[in-house]
């Protein structure tokens, strides 16, 4: 399953290669291609992501975002160069998205563009039955994956097999293509053509598309099973299949068209056809579901306004489904498929994103390993310059794309990185401007219990960003009430830039004297935040909470732009669109809807 999107690049990256133009059609040069395409396999995906990357876990999670927390937490005492790490990481995660909208397009159109092998005239419907199967696609993701993901693993199983037995069959017919696995083959052609080598360089790197998934989901499968399968299953069966459609174009020259699909007889390809397509869904699935997993960390982390958060599985907590992100993908899905029309023109704007976020992924690694880890540092160059160095090859090639169509997932990836640029600075405003009007805590209390107000029995939980400090909402109760519960809670919720935090350290309390507390809950960002179930624990602490007895209180804020300092007008404005549109705090810190009360005030930035 994690490799779905690495498995159906066999129907794109070898068409995409000859199909450009760049490289003349002789043996030599098929020995050339086969010999670079393995031995990227080999640098990136086999001794980049599975020997070195993998062991960067965080607490046994990865991805980017579990990098970017690794490498900020291992350079914490130079403020300075974490800004800037954090800065690069966000981007490098802003372009997950622009992968996000290109992997599914080109992945389930190349897949339907295997009718025209069929007949021609099924041209016409590719783009079509492209947006019916992306449609129902995004439409059940709100039923979760737990009915159709046990078929997830053995369909992906079935293509690999196929695929390796489709390689086989031509590989047969022209043995000596094997040698073609030999480096020599691959320095020859870069030695002979090095402009040339270049150039295709952005349509090299589509054979490794998919393959920082693996690391992304580390924390699902953990780092044997993604080796174990990675090296006896996916990457033979990439490799035999490659191999095969090299042994084809050398026997058959016209087959460049669409060498997967002409790898197959002619009576398999309908089936060839609807199995490739329900790869690419099962690919595209894995990246839509890493879509909301990311999206959730990244609210956590504090780059992203709440949004609403759906769990699908009563078994499974990170099974999520997020409405906005789900048919934000969809829109800017169908938008590129009819922008492109074709997956040799989407190829075009597929790549540079992967490359960037490779490319992070080195540079972040090496700060990990040296600040983290302790590592030497010539071990720490050794370790990561030659990556350095293969991925900014690829990313350099990339960028002789951009006006091809490489601006698409740059344009998304930048749009992504003002919002969340956006949320973190106003945010940060908007703290700054509660601080400079907060009243201390305990010398309020101290002031407030000399005459003390009429007390009702209950708990009353109030919800504040910092600790110590009076909440807006009690000033108003106060105010407007004037009463005061026979147990007051004042509670703030912390998200740390690990994965988990366990229940060990979920609760700080300290007593405030007159039955009131203060509560720090602790949550990491890959822990669903449950207020009411974290506030159980403090009852071995001294304080009984009974939630038929207990109110929420939390503070309703309105942002209201204004000029000064701070950020430029326009983005005061998007901030607050972002504020006023963002989910409720009640339903992402799981309140219960009848215990809740929302107290409005207007906060200017």
């Amino acid at each position: 399953m994690v490799y779905g999107d690495i498995g159906t690049s066999v129907l794109y990256a070898m068409k995409e290669v000859f199909g450009s133009g760049h490289v003349p059609f002789t043996e030599a040069n098929v020995y050339g291609i086969l010999s670079i395409f393995f031995w990227t396999l080999t640098v990136i995906v086999s001794i980049k992501y599975v020997v070195l990357v993998l062991r960067a876990d965080n607490h046994g999670e990865g991805g980017l975002v579990a990098m970017l927390a690794l490498a900020s937490q291992s350079v914490k005492d130079r403020p300075q160069l974490r800004r800037v790490l954090l800065l690069v990481g966000v981007f490098g995660t802003c372009l997950f998205y622009g992968d996000g909208v290109i992997t599914p397009a080109i992945s389930v159109l190349s897949a339907v563009e295997g009718l025209e092998v069929i007949s021609p005239a099924f041209k016409k419907y590719v783009i079509p039955m492209t947006l019916v199967i992306l449609f129902g696609l995004f439409a059940v993701q709100k039923r979760g994956t737990t009915g159709i993901g046990k078929f997830f693993g053995p369909i992906t199983v079935v293509w690999f097999f196929c695929i390796a037995v489709l390689g086989v069959f031509h590989i047969m017919e022209d043995p000596d293509i094997l040698w073609a696995i030999s480096p020599t083959y691959a320095l020859g052609f870069i030695w002979n053509q090095p402009f040339i080598t270049f150039i295709i360089l952005g349509a090299v790197v589509l054979c490794v598309t998919g393959g920082e998934a693996l690391y992304a989901d580390m924390g699902h499968f953990g780092k044997k099973p993604i080796r174990v399968a990675w090296f006896s299953i996916v990457m033979p069966c990439l490799t035999l299949n490659y191999f095969g459609q090299g042994a084809l174009l050398l026997t058959h020259p016209e087959a460049v068209k669409n060498p997967f699909f002409n790898m197959a007889p002619d009576w398999f390809l309908i089936p060839l056809v609807g199995l490739a397509t329900m790869a690419t869904v099962i690919a595209s699935q894995a990246l839509i579901s890493g879509a909301f997993s990311v999206t959730k960390q990244i609210i956590q982390l504090g780059y992203l306004p709440r949004l609403q958060v759906l769990h699908t599985s009563v078994k499974d907590t990170g099974q999520i489904y997020l409405p906005f992100v789900n048919w934000g993908l969809f829109v800017t899905i169908v938008l590129a498929v009819v922008m492109f029309k074709s997956s040799s023109n989407l190829a075009a704007a597929y790549g540079i994103a992967v490359c960037t976020d490779m490319l992070i992924t080195t540079v972040l690694t090496f700060f990990v390993i040296r600040y983290g880890w302790k590592y030497p540092l010539w071990l720490c160059f050794a370790a990561t310059s030659f990556f350095f160095v293969v991925d900014f090859a690829f990313w350099a090639s990339n960028l002789l794309k951009l006006l091809d169509g490489g601006w698409f997932p740059l344009l998304i990836g930048g749009a992504v990185f003002t919002l969340m640029l956006t949320w973190k600075d106003g945010r940060r405003l908007m703290n700054n401007k509660l601080m400079a009007d907060a009243i201390d805590l305990p010398s309020f209390l101290e002031a407030v219990f000399v005459s003390p107000p009429a007390r009702v029995d209950g708990t009353a939980v109030f919800l504040t960003g910092e600790v110590g400090t009076v909440p807006n909402a009690m000033l108003h109760n106060l105010k407007h009430n004037k009463v005061l519960h026979a147990n007051n809670l004042f509670v703030t919720v912390r998200n740390h830039e690990t994965p988990w935090i366990g229940l060990d350290k979920r609760i700080e309390i300290d007593s405030l004297g007159h039955d009131c507390w203060q509560v720090v809950i602790n949550y990491g960002f890959k822990n669903d935040p449950d207020v009411p179930k974290a506030l159980q624990h403090i009852k071995a602490r001294g304080c009984d909470l009974n939630p038929m007895t207990t109110s929420y209180f939390l503070s309703r804020d309105t942002v209201v732009p204004s000029l000064g300092e701070g950020m430029a007008p326009w983005r005061e404005k998007l901030f607050a669109q972002m504020h006023r549109n963002a989910s409720a705090a009640a339903d992402f810190l799981n309140l219960p809807n009848n215990a809740v009360v929302e107290l409005g005030s207007k906060i200017e930035i």
